[in-house]
């Protein structure tokens, strides 16, 4: 199979995308440089493991005016990291973009790596949102490009795990963008309390 894989040079994304190459299937890694606080360090990180695990060298796409204009603790130090952490439209704008790369490249499957639905915060993680939009794509790129969630089934602890008995390393999932992570955002919070 043929995918874009989203990736952010986090945790989730990273092993997501080593499962799909151990399965055999052909990656178009896609990063998204969407205004986020710690872009730099996620994009130093995502490439650093492409390189280090023979993955597909990643793509980037540049739509930072998106968190210069809708604000929130992922893009904004005015914004509290945590309680204000949900972006509007920001996983539908990965699907979407990820389903217009697709088109562009051929692929038929867009990969994003969200967790056991239990574990969703907001309803952009949802099976619901998922459904909906796999329909909206569908019906506005003109062709059906799969929505796929490897982790689905798996737990933050589950994810660490695997990740460790793969010798995955040099990731970066804190939200704040400094070299030492905050402890106080949400992806903080979930790594270390699940670990």
């Amino acid at each position: 199979m043929a995918i874009v894989s989203l990736v952010s040079g986090g945790l989730d994304s990273s092993l997501m995308s080593l499962l799909a190459k151990e399965n055999g299937n052909i990656q178009y890694p896609l990063f998204i440089n969407y205004g986020q606080l710690a872009y730099e360090k996620e994009w130093l990180a995502c490439q650093s493991i492409h390189s280090r695990y023979d993955l597909p060298v990643p793509k980037k796409m540049d739509i930072d005016g998106y968190g210069k204009t809708v604000l929130s603790g992922l893009t904004s130090k005015d914004k509290a990291i945590k309680s204000e952490a949900f972006l509007p439209g920001r996983n539908l704008m990965f699907l979407v973009m990820g389903a217009a790369y697709a088109k562009e490249v051929g692929a038929t499957a867009i990969a994003i790596g969200f967790l056991k639905e239990d574990t969703a915060i907001f309803n952009d993680q949802t099976e619901q949102f998922l459904r909906k939009a796999q329909d909206i794509i569908q019906y506005s790129i003109g062709k059906e490009i799969q929505i796929i969630t490897p982790l689905r089934d798996f737990y933050k602890q589950e994810v660490v795990a695997l990740a460790k008995l793969k010798g995955l390393y040099g990731t970066y999932s804190c939200h704040s963008g400094e070299d030492k992570p905050c402890g106080k955002c949400i992806a903080c919070e979930e790594y270390h309390f699940k670990e």
